[in-house]
């Protein structure tokens, strides 16, 4: 009686502990990746509606530095205006907010595409400043205008590859880009006189680039105010996912999928000690990016002027958008850029700036963005995105 007793007992330890697992596992999302409210905006940006509403639902769908979605609009019938919300940064990564006007770029190109898309002709303007401290901005700061009118309905290439553009972490295959894309990439800036396209496709300077970046990863985030600027928007429980509607999460990381299923599953304390000690397969930070087989970088006239700030974003999501509709995959690689925030942060000596000079062999443009595009091993799913109703003001 009493082993009788016994084996009942361990069998239903058993059914509670798979049990458990089981609930864990769905709690955490394990089984419900891209699923859910905050991944609605990627399916019905297309609800109809005959109002410039329609602009914004393509505007949020844009890339934004670690998806801090930075944007709010103010919407009338004639005008869309784009407003930065500055509480929506990760601290030190980004000590000027250039990166987030980055973004405000990406927001505002998904927006001007969608015009023709919806019957709409549209006009910018670009309020002229030069950008400072985050503390500077203590209220939502206008960085754009677009006034409407009426016009003809026209859909363009990169318009349609809006819902399907995802960053994708994942290492690259061996395939390279076909000449006709590295051309038709580097002809998207040609009317741009404050801003430039360089790309670097020769093994010599692929490894270089990818090898400055990842020392520059290193570096970055051995600070502490960077590391917990970075990690306030990532989201490591299903439930932030859902609730927040942003950052980073793991089924973005481009990790093999037992790793992303075990990081979404396991308990942060446990989490880190399977990273510690190598039990989670995955690839260095370096040796993922030297599988790219085509580097970018942006450079505008002057890092710190917003309009150009804006226009180097606008510029990454036609490429990013290229690439996506030419079936290749695309990632930030900013990390030396964002090392040479740091070191003016700190008034260090700019040293980052110089290697990139050797880059470019033109120290009179200055890099703001950098890139990798390629066939990604594996796709990847959408990011959370915040609905339309949390963004109008």
């Amino acid at each position: 009686m009493q082993r009788r007793a016994f084996l009942k007992g361990v069998g239903a330890v058993t059914v509670l502990v798979i049990g458990g697992g089981v609930w864990r596992a769905y709690d955490r999302g394990v089984f419900s990746a891209g699923q859910g409210p905050a991944f609605e905006p990627w399916k019905d940006w297309l609800q109809t509606e005959d109002s410039p509403l329609a602009l914004v639902r393509a505007a949020i769908l844009a890339a934004s530095p670690h998806n801090t979605q930075p944007w709010l609009f103010k919407v009338t019938d004639s005008a869309i205006d784009l407003y930065l919300d500055p509480k929506r940064y990760p601290g030190a990564l980004d000590p000027y907010l250039r990166e987030e006007h980055i973004g405000m770029g990406c927001a505002l190109e998904n927006l001007l595409l969608a015009a023709p898309a919806n019957g709409y002709i549209a006009s910018v303007m670009l309020p002229s400043a030069t950008l400072t401290a985050a503390a500077d901005y203590p209220d939502p700061e206008l960085v754009a205008r677009v006034v409407l009118t009426s016009g003809s309905k026209e859909q363009s290439e990169l318009y349609q590859a809006i819902p399907y553009r995802h960053t994708n972490r994942n290492p690259c295959s061996e395939k390279m880009p076909p000449a006709d894309f590295v051309d038709a990439l580097g002809k998207l800036a040609s009317d741009e006189p404050d801003v430039k396209m360089f790309l670097f496709t020769k093994d010599e300077d692929r490894h270089r680039i990818a090898d400055l970046i990842a020392s520059c990863d290193d570096t970055l985030y051995a600070d502490p105010a960077v590391e917990q600027g970075s990690d306030s928007f990532v989201r490591k429980v299903w439930s932030e996912v859902q609730t927040h509607r942003d950052g980073l999460i793991d089924d973005q990381f481009g990790n093999p999928p037992l790793t992303t299923a075990a990081r979404k599953f396991l308990w942060p304390e446990a989490r880190n000690f399977a990273y510690q000690h190598n039990l989670l397969p995955t690839m260095h930070y370096r040796d993922r990016l030297r599988t790219a087989p085509l580097f970018g970088m942006i450079a505008v006239r002057d890092r710190y002027r917003r309009e150009q700030c804006l226009k180097a974003g606008r510029l990454w999501q036609r490429a990013h958008l290229l690439a996506t509709a030419r079936g290749l995959g695309g990632r930030p690689a900013n990390e030396a850029v964002e090392t040479i925030d740091h070191e003016r942060w700190h008034q260090q000596p700019p040293q980052i700036e110089a290697a990139l000079a050797t880059l470019t062999g033109d120290a009179s443009w200055q890099p703001t963005f950098m890139f990798m595009l390629g066939y990604p091993v594996s796709n990847v799913l959408p990011s959370p995105r915040r609905p339309v109703t949390d963004v109008l003001i």
